[in-house]
């Protein structure tokens, strides 16, 4: 569509920029204005399409491309809105039959540290995540993170940090762990065993970030008493659970990877699974879990800031604007437009730059889009809601992790995401291992 529309410098795209650019800014500073996210994003992300819209009556054109890609867009947004459902109702069930309070007491009953829980969590995050993908596993460990210890917040910020960089990490190695790698795969741009390749620049340079962040981690403890502090049970059902949300994920790669389905589609079939086992317990044990009452709980406004922010990008791609992404290769170079593409990805979005990367498909080896899956797979942790985990962590940890206290310590992803492209060319480019 980029080649046949140039909307960029029309009075509807310079005005849908500016649009975008205001309302980034009250998303970014949501803590000083006491604004949802959601609210900002969700009126750029529809309101520019209706600018568009308009633009489109006044000039008589063929609204029909508009129509399309707002048919694709539509697609893409219900892929991962009902992917984030189903995984936060999942969450939700596990929190509700007691699995994560129980988890808590056996790591804090354990005498574990702060820092030793720090580097537990970031190494979880970052071997789970290349089967789980990068956004469940995200979900999953700050909610663990958070059920350790619901106030300090001097160990829950960088804990945070180091769970979405930790699972951006671990799933760019992954042709599944996160949806660019996805992506690249799917357009055969490299075999299976090459993304494995990756391994040693996404540990690394998470292992940087992870020793820097941990300087911030407080000494002590988690608060525990023995006789205060007693061991929750599991409630029925709860092991079953576990295995169902496992196996869920599963279903989805799989279903993904062999049938090329949507990944929500294995998700929403796992959500039927949960639901008809919620009836089974309930004749069976006679006590069960509602699972539209464990839905009630997901947190709605992180949805629908999912809805906004991907539809103004998408906006911004219709226009035009993600087609000067590209042509950065043609004026840097492929090395040097592809280590940029991690920065860019961080303010608008992986998904769709990586898109406008693969139409664009400049010449490249494998080597250079390998290096293009990692930078916008880990560039994303840059800024809270440059990725999927990071948004997703932002609405578990609520006032807590935030776009403020992320950037603070932003400085500790930067340089860990140079170690990972340093480490790339080395390994890539002078040694050629891969």
């Amino acid at each position: 569509m980029e080649e046949t529309l140039h909307l960029t410098w029309t009075w509807v795209g310079i005005t849908s920029l500016a649009i975008f650019v205001i309302g980034y800014f009250f998303i970014a500073m949501e803590e000083k204005y006491e604004i949802n996210k959601a609210k900002p994003a969700l009126f750029i992300g529809t309101f520019m399409f209706m600018l568009i819209g308009i633009y489109f009556a006044l000039n008589n054109m063929d609204v029909e491309p508009l129509h399309q890609e707002m048919k694709v867009l539509i697609l893409e947004i219900a892929e991962i809105f009902f992917f984030l459902l189903v995984a936060m109702t999942f969450i939700e069930t596990m929190i509700e039959r007691n699995i994560f309070d129980v988890l808590k007491h056996k790591l804090v009953s354990k005498g574990y540290t702060y820092k030793q829980l720090f580097w537990l969590t970031g190494l979880l995050a970052f071997f789970i995540s290349p089967v789980a993908d990068n956004l469940t596993t995200a979900l999953i460990l700050s909610t663990v993170l958070f059920t350790i210890d619901k106030e300090n917040k001097a160990f829950l910020v960088p804990g945070a940090v180091n769970i979405v960089v930790s699972a951006n990490a671990g799933g760019a190695w992954s042709p599944f762990g996160d949806i660019t790698t996805l992506m690249a795969w799917a357009s055969g741009k490299g075999e299976f065993i090459d993304f494995l390749a990756l391994f040693p620049a996404s540990i690394i340079g998470w292992m940087i970030t992870a020793w820097l962040l941990s300087k911030f981690v407080p000494e002590g403890k988690p608060p525990f008493s023995a006789q205060t502090d007693k061991i929750e049970e599991l409630k029925p059902g709860a092991k079953v659970i576990i295995w169902l949300g496992v196996a869920t994920i599963a279903t989805a790669v799989l279903g993904h990877q062999f049938f090329h389905f949507p990944a929500m589609w294995g998700m929403m079939f796992g959500l039927s699974i949960l639901k008809l086992y919620s009836f089974r317990l309930k004749h069976t044990e006679g006590e069960s879990f509602d699972v539209f009452i464990n839905m009630q709980k997901v947190e709605n406004d992180t949805l629908l800031f999912f809805f906004g922010i991907l539809a103004a990008v998408g906006a911004l791609h219709f226009l035009g604007f993600l087609h000067y992404i590209v042509e950065l290769y043609s004026v840097i170079g492929p090395t040097a437009g592809n280590i940029s593409i991690g920065f860019i990805s961080a303010i608008v979005d992986n998904v769709p730059v990586m898109s406008a990367v693969l139409k664009a498909n400049p010449e490249m080896g494998v080597d250079q889009w390998l290096l293009v899956t990692l930078s916008a797979g880990i560039g994303g942790s840059l800024i809270s809601f440059g990725s999927a985990a990071g948004v997703g962590v932002m609405g578990r940890l609520k006032g807590i992790y935030t776009f403020g206290s992320h950037m603070k310590l932003a400085w500790t992803i930067l340089v860990g995401y140079l170690v990972s492209m340093a480490i790339w060319y080395v390994q890539f480019q002078i040694l050629g291992l891969y």
